[in-house]
């Protein structure tokens, strides 16, 4: 090294030095990390077992109780890669919540979106600003941000479910609130189809009393009886020999916003997957992350070329760009929710799906 190359060098430290000093950061010394060829997450696909996560919520349901302080007992899936952070992904939060015999969750708000989805079990009411919502298998539940709600359950046996929420994304955009609300849920009346519902859920009807374009949608419950009969009679118009499922022997629906058309939720999309006996879908990459539980049934999940079987309440997530796919046995039904909303608005979403034979 020349003198002068070594004093070039020692400029060039002290110039790094008082960047740092100053807190600053060039741009050349790292754009590899902030701009990446395509997504790099440090998010890493994961399957969590249902045979594993419900007796561990049994045994915090016998030493943890629900009331003001920890508010519910929802136990969240921590993805991997993300440090120990009670995440999924970056932007989506999953749990699974347990909620003993006769117990009352009480009642609050907070910014972030929320919603239930019921792989077994019923005999539990949540309180949406105080109107009661029944919770059954296979129905899917919102509780959009700002919304009172708590949680009563009405029998002598426990409930779980699963929670998804946007939390990681509103922590990082330090845009959260939260506020306590009743101590017991505000109606503890037990109907079996709530208001929002008696409103709103009509096919293809929309009350003239609520004109206006929501946000969120206001219904309440999208309920399992509905969702069943879209997926059966997309199959059965295939077996026609009509164009109804996005690919062969896989029919899916999307819970939709009635006064938009658009997803239930500004940052949240959710959907339902049904395969046929020995359907597969083609491999496929997308910006944003995505969270699935199967409902019903027995398949594979690949996910970047690693082959999991998955089976009734195991639940998996797909980090961003991960390639994933599915194959069915007997018949497979899964519940997915997603980040897409975000992304499709930031004119940032992206998918590539594989061409050609399996």
């Amino acid at each position: 090294m020349t003198a002068t190359e070594s004093t070039e060098e020692v400029e060039l430290q002290k110039l790094y030095t008082d960047f740092a000093t100053e807190h600053l950061n060039p741009l050349w010394t790292q754009l590899g990390d902030l701009m990446p060829q395509q997504p790099n997450p440090k998010a890493v696909p994961h399957v969590w077992r249902w045979d594993v996560l419900y007796p561990l919520a049994q045994r915090a349901g016998d030493l943890v109780p629900v009331g003001r302080g920890g508010e519910r007992r929802a136990i969240a899936l921590a993805n991997p890669g993300l440090g120990g952070a009670p995440y999924a992904s970056p932007t989506l939060w999953a749990a699974i919540q347990y909620l003993g015999p006769k117990e009352v969750a009480p009642e609050h708000r907070h910014s972030q979106n929320a919603f239930r989805f019921v792989v077994e079990g019923e005999g539990v009411w949540t309180v949406v600003n105080g109107d009661p919502v029944a919770m059954r298998r296979g129905d899917f539940l919102l509780t959009p941000g700002w919304n009172f709600h708590g949680h009563h359950n009405e029998t002598d046996q426990p409930m779980a479910w699963i929670d998804g929420l946007d939390i990681p994304f509103v922590h990082y955009t330090d845009t959260s609130f939260f506020e306590f609300g009743s101590e017991q849920v505000t109606d503890p009346a037990t109907p079996r189809i709530s208001r929002s519902e008696r409103l709103w859920a009509h096919p293809g009807l929309r009350p003239l009393s609520g004109l206006d374009d929501l946000p969120n949608s206001p219904i309440a419950a999208y309920r399992w009886e509905h969702t069943d009969a879209a997926l059966r009679e997309q199959l059965l118009l295939e077996d026609e020999g009509q164009p109804a499922t996005v690919e062969p022997g896989h029919a899916a629906v999307r819970y939709t916003n009635p006064t938009t058309g658009g997803d239930v939720m500004s940052t949240i999309r959710a959907e339902f997957h049904r395969l046929r006996a020995g359907a597969w879908t083609r491999p496929r990459r997308e910006v944003g992350s995505s969270v699935w539980q199967v409902f019903e049934g027995e398949g594979e999940v690949v996910l970047d070329g690693s082959e999991q079987r998955v089976a009734k309440g195991d639940l998996f997530v797909v980090p961003s760009w991960a390639k994933w796919s599915l194959r069915s046995d007997d018949g497979f039904d899964l519940f997915r929710f997603s980040d897409q909303p975000i992304f499709e608005r930031l004119n940032q979403s992206r998918v590539f799906v594989e061409e050609g034979e399996e």
